[in-house]
This record gives structure tokens, sequence and C-alpha cells, in this order.
């Protein structure tokens, strides 16, 4: 019996090896990215080969399930997301009951490691979207909007709770991209932008005063600069720093000094504008550019509309995580709590998002084909 399972697992492997469904300009983008993410890890996190390798190994990790998932044929996803989605929904019911955290209740403990399942939802929630607009004609009625946004809705709600506005609000814009790019009028989207940005008095009022305090903060961060001004503050230093050229690899005063909070973390790329600089940064977001728009083209060549609407959903939301983490560490916006894709220190969010590309990957792999 073992030796069945053993030839079978050899030839399992042996198929993904030999024959991986990649599309290869995206995934030297992303090895590309990971290399730059493990050199600014090692130096914000003191040169600490552990903390390397931690990251290296949940990079592994996402990378092979990056290769499984891009053997799945997409109809066969298609007929998995109810399930995936009500299977993460449910982990974060779990996590209101048995979760843990830092002043929250984000992760699940499973003896060997901690997992964050509100890191599921940023995939399978434009999936589920995706699925639920696959059949139905497109541009979207007002009918088809309305129970969008209560799939939406459903799991922004449970991670709001939690609380983590940061990732609720990515897991929101994930949905919302893949109902967007279904072709809606753009007098329809004024009138829900309009009704999102009428709703914002009332939200105020319903945010944890911790959560008000960042706005607050991020509006005159000098108004607090020993307390909760210190994260901007410190982090605009370190940028500006930086200057053209920056200061070089491994010479990051800000977070050598430790003047610099959550430097491995929310605000590592403060420590790579100081070391790297202008040119640096420019470099950096060009390679960003670069893997969003590989996911759009995919998108575009997809051969269905399930396939086309997850596939530009995926690429809209890792433009997000970029541009909000970046703002986030010039001070355009609050702090939230958003690491930068592939960059930050991480496991759940590393994981999920090389499995997000393995679903772009088999996208890629059974796009059109043109005569």
């Amino acid at each position: 019996m073992i030796q069945i399972l053993y030839i079978r697992m050899r030839r399992f492997l042996r198929r993904i090896l030999t024959r991986p469904r990649i599309d290869l300009p995206l995934a030297a983008g992303l090895f590309l990215l990971a290399l730059i993410g493990l050199a600014t890890l090692y130096s914000a996190g003191d040169q600490s080969f552990a903390l390397v390798g931690g990251q290296s190994a949940r990079f592994v990790l996402g990378g092979a399930l990056l290769l499984l998932v891009s053997r799945i044929p997409p109809s066969v996803l298609r007929g998995w997301t109810p399930w995936l989605y009500a299977g993460s929904t449910a982990l974060l019911v779990v996590v209101a009951i048995l979760g843990e955290g830092r002043g929250s209740m984000r992760w699940l403990d499973l003896g060997v490691m901690r997992f964050q399942p509100s890191e599921l939802l940023k995939l399978t929630t434009p999936m589920m979207v995706a699925w639920y607009l696959h059949p139905r004609q497109l541009p979207p009625g007002w009918k088809d909007i309305v129970m969008v946004a209560l799939l939406i809705a459903i799991p922004v709600g449970l991670i709001a709770e939690q609380p983590d506005l940061g990732t609720a609000v990515l897991v929101a814009a994930a949905g919302a991209f893949a109902l967007f790019l279904a072709g809606m009028a753009w007098w329809r989207i004024g009138l829900l932008v309009g009704a999102v940005v009428g709703m914002i008095p009332v939200g105020w009022h319903f945010l944890h005063q911790y959560q008000r305090d960042r706005v607050l903060t991020m509006l005159n961060p000098e108004s607090d600069p020993l307390g909760n001004g210190w994260h901007i503050i410190q982090s605009q230093i370190a940028v500006g720093s930086g200057g053209i050229f920056g200061k070089g690899w491994l010479h990051s005063s800000q977070s050598r000094l430790d003047f610099l909070p959550e430097h491995t973390t929310d605000f590592i790329f403060a420590v790579f504008s100081e070391e790297f600089g202008l040119l640096g940064v420019c470099a950096l977001i060009a390679l960003y550019a670069f893997i969003i728009g590989r996911s759009l083209w995919i998108a575009m060549e997809a051969r269905d509309t399930y396939s086309r609407l997850l596939a530009g959903a995926i690429g809209m939301s890792f433009f997000v995580y970029v541009f909000v983490n970046g703002s986030m560490v010039a001070g355009v916006l609050p702090v939230v709590g958003v690491p930068m894709p592939m960059i930050s220190y991480g496991g759940t969010s590393a994981v999920s998002l090389l499995t997000g590309f393995g679903v772009l990957m088999s996208i890629h792999a059974n796009r059109k084909t043109h005569i």
C-alpha cells in the first residue's frame, strides 16, 4: 500500500515539475519580487537568518500551492467555488469564537502554526462573485448587484468585527472589482460610490476609538508626535532620508536604531525606501506594475466570464494592496495594517497571495486560442 502511494506521488510530482502550466513572465516577476522581499527582510530584521528562513519556507509552500492550483482547470475551480466560499466564511465564525490575537481576534492556533482565515476571503470572495455572475446576463442589473453586495457584505462584516478594518476593506475591494469588471453602467457605479461616501459619517460612529485616532493622526501627525503620530512621522523620515540613491543595503538607520515600528511587517517599505532611495522605489513599483499588467492581460485572454472576472479582480486587488501600503507608509492613508505584498513578513498573506496567482496561471493555461 505504501509503495503504491509512493509511486502515485512520484507520478504526480513528475507531472507538475515536467509540465508546469505557468505563465513564465508572471512567474519570473513573482520570483524576483520574492528575492527582493527576502533581501529587504534580512536588513529590516537585523540580519536574522531565522526570520528569512521562515519567510522562505512560506514562499516555498506558496510556490508549491501555485503549481498545484495552476493544474486545476477553471471549470473545476468554478464548481468548487461555493464550497470554498462557505468554508472560508465559516472559519471567520470559528475565529470569532476561538480566535486569538494582539488586541483583536484574527488568528486560529493550529498547534504547528497560526493561521489567519480572513486572508482566504481575499481570494474566495471574488471567486464567489465571479461564480454568481458567470451564468447571468451582463452587465448586471440591480437585482444581481444587490445579491453580489450581500455576498461581499457577509465576510466583510465578520472581518470588520474582529476588528480588522484593513483586511475588510481589501476583501470588499476584491469583490467590488469582480462586479465592476462585469460591465456595470457608469451611472450605477456613480450612485453606489455616492452611497458609500454618504455612509461615511454614519460609519464613523461605529469605528473603534483607536481607528478614529488613526484617521485623525493621518490628518495631523504632529499633534501627537510621541504617541499616535510616531508611526507616520518615523516612516516619513525613513522615506525622505533615502534621497535619490538611498543609503545602501543594510544601512537603514531608522530600523537599526529601532525608531521605526513594525519595520519587518507594515512599514518594511519605509526600510526599502531608505536603503534604495527614489530609484529603487521606482524600480520596485515598475515590477509591481508589470505583475499587475500581466494579470490584466491574462484576464483579457480568459476563456469565459468566470475566468475573466476572477483574473481581473485578482490583478486589481494586487494593485490595491500595493497602493494602500505605499500610501500608508507615506502618510497619505491611515495606518490600517495592510502588508506590502511579497515584501512584508507574514505567512498566511504570502501563501494566500501565491495561491491566487496559481489561479491566474490556471486561467492562462486554459485561455482562448486564436487562429
